[in-house]
């Protein structure tokens, strides 16, 4: 009875007025927030020896700097971002294949660079180990802005046919004669000297690697240390 007696005491047509009200409110489309609610994934992934992080089945390249760590993948519907902290080292398109390799161009080209110059490196230390006058034809050959990726290709070819002694020996005649530092002037001074004692040309031959490594330097590590370690693990028995 009371609540008849209040709507009785409504004036004439709230009722109407107030349904008239909540239709349009249906009626009327829903606002779409002007800052969509953020719908990524949130990953942590390690990272192995090559330059690559595996997402959903696929790989995505990231800088070769950035391996052997963990990283965080942040992806949506169609990118893939990988993320070193705070810091944005990739954004991918995100495939949905499997098994695809989804690569950026400046990463496999610095990699490529950077193990060409491992490579530069190594055959250096090689040369210069086994024929240490090589050292000053390289600097010599570097003041002039010769190529010494070239040089030192060159000169490696020549100690594989001609050996560290000879080699040593031609690359001293070279400096001495003010040639030009170029594996050319190295390579007249060999075959002088093996004419000169009536050798036969050389024959190069083609090793495998373990039998061209078997001479490789090795730094033997001082046996204080294994002695340590075995009065570490008595201590602890």
């Amino acid at each position: 009875m009371r609540g008849a007696r209040c709507r009785a005491a409504l004036p004439r047509g709230t009722h109407d007025h107030r349904a008239r009200g909540l239709r349009a409110r249906i009626a009327q489309p829903a606002r779409v927030p002007e800052n969509p609610y953020p719908c990524e994934l949130l990953l942590a992934v390690k990272v192995g020896k090559t330059p690559y992080v595996r997402f959903d089945l696929n790989d995505y390249t990231i800088p070769y700097t950035h391996v052997r760590r963990t990283l965080t993948v942040r992806a949506d519907p169609r990118r893939v971002r990988i993320l070193d902290g705070a810091d944005l080292l990739a954004t991918h398109e995100r495939s949905y294949d499997r098994g695809a390799q989804i690569e950026i161009a400046a990463h496999i080209d610095a990699l490529v660079a950077r193990k060409r110059e491992a490579r530069h490196h190594r055959g250096l230390d090689h040369l210069a180990r086994a024929a240490p006058a090589s050292r000053t034809l390289m600097l010599h050959a570097a003041e002039r802005g010769g190529n010494l990726g070239n040089i030192t290709t060159h000169l490696l070819r020549l100690l594989d046919r001609y050996g560290p002694a000879e080699l040593q020996a031609a690359i001293e005649e070279t400096l001495a004669s003010d040639a030009a530092p170029h594996p050319n002037p190295v390579r007249l001074a060999l075959e002088r000297r093996r004419e000169a004692r009536q050798a036969p040309p050389p024959v190069t031959l083609i090793l495998p690697e373990h039998v061209r490594n078997k001479d490789t330097l090795v730094t033997p590590h001082r046996l204080e240390i294994y002695d340590q370690l075995a009065g570490d693990a008595d201590e602890h028995a």
